[in-house]
């Protein structure tokens, strides 16, 4: 087996029972730890002791959110709008497009508009941001038209490039898909940004997208997988497939399948049977090193395992083991780290490997 070192374990910033599981966002050397109640985003920096907390413009079932590198600004990308706030609740900028609710056409100008609507906006669909290594940029999958764009706009789902400082439209672009919820995967070149999106049954397109400085492109990288890491030099990109059956090593350039590795046949199977699959998570520790688990599988058949993967040849190098038991995936923490989070939610945990791994 290989030995992960536990770097710290730091208490969720808020009280689990009312709120998401506490993240961490790592981009340009700096780890936040972020957690969403409904009326607040708590953000902690676990190096310095430094927090804040922005209050939220609409509740956690109505969006997602990140946080800007230096953890001055939020921004949540709600069902009508793409909103930067400070940590005073003051809005500094927000982009109004259309409607994640359902059939919904009307380009609302405040969550109040809809809050009692159960029927139409009880349970929206959803889009996404994230903000470029940087935080110069925003990049943010929204669903059209934008507020601005006339009558005849297109309601298509877009893919849109901000000005992290005043939220002014640089790129757009149309991603083509219908959207349930996505995720975006960054990327250490701020003009370069991954994308996922979960449409339900039918399908699970990931795409890539660079901005120039002129104008953003999107090429698509595949209709049924998932995007999980991006590589320290980002050359490469870590994704798995729907079903959870193979990990798979993209090329960033073209997007091409380098390499892949099924769960079926490589990991150790469970003494009561049962398939093996990989978690929708993983971090890569270095340019050739991969943690990636098998949780969601092993639920039921004992710990969670997680395993040490050779991207060079796309092989399984072995377990890893904790100094104490685990929970869930392990998910990008940044400089060869990884996290995982406790399984009542109180504790998020950083670990990497010790020498010997």
């Amino acid at each position: 087996m290989t030995a992960a070192r536990l770097l710290a374990t730091v208490a969720a910033p808020l009280d689990p029972g009312s709120a998401d599981a506490p993240e961490v966002l790592a981009r340009a050397g700096r780890r936040l730890i972020v957690q969403r109640a409904d009326a607040a985003l708590a953000v902690l920096d676990p190096d310095s002791g430094d927090s804040a907390s922005f209050p939220a413009p609409w509740p956690r079932g109505f969006g997602t959110v990140t946080v800007s590198p230096d953890g001055g600004t939020a921004v949540f990308a709600g069902v009508h709008a793409v909103r930067c706030v400070d940590a005073s609740g003051a809005t500094l900028w927000e982009l109004r497009h259309g409607c994640w609710g359902g059939e919904c056409p009307e380009l609302h100008r405040e969550f109040a508009d809809y809050a009692d609507d159960e029927e139409e906006h009880g349970c929206p669909d959803s889009g996404s941001a994230a903000f470029s290594a940087d935080g110069k940029l925003v990049w943010a999958h929204v669903r059209g038209p934008l507020a601005g764009d006339g009558e005849d706009a297109e309601d298509d789902e877009l893919w849109v490039v901000l000005d992290g400082a005043d939220g002014r439209v640089l790129g757009r672009a149309s991603t083509g898909t219908v959207a349930s919820g996505s995720f975006h995967t960054p990327h250490p070149d701020p003009a370069q940004m991954g994308l996922s999106v979960g449409e339900g049954e039918e399908g699970s397109p990931a795409l890539w997208g660079r901005w120039d400085g002129r104008r953003l492109t999107v090429a698509k990288i595949d209709d049924e997988t998932a995007l999980l890491d991006a590589s320290p030099s980002g050359r490469h990109l870590l994704a798995t497939d729907v079903q959870q059956d193979a990990l798979y090593l993209h090329a960033t350039g073209d997007g091409a399948i380098l390499r892949d590795l099924d769960a079926d046949g490589t990991v150790p199977g469970h003494a009561g049977g049962g398939r093996v699959y990989w978690d929708m998570a993983a971090a890569f520790v270095d340019e050739d090193t991969v943690v990636a688990g098998t949780s969601g599988s092993d639920a039921g058949h004992g710990p969670a395992r997680h395993w040490l993967v050779d991207t060079a040849g796309m092989t399984l190098r072995g377990e890893i083991s904790y100094p104490q038991p685990v929970a869930g995936p392990a998910r990008p923490a940044g400089d060869g780290s990884w996290y995982t989070v406790s399984e009542d939610r109180a504790y998020l945990h950083l670990w990497n490997l010790t020498d010997e791994g």
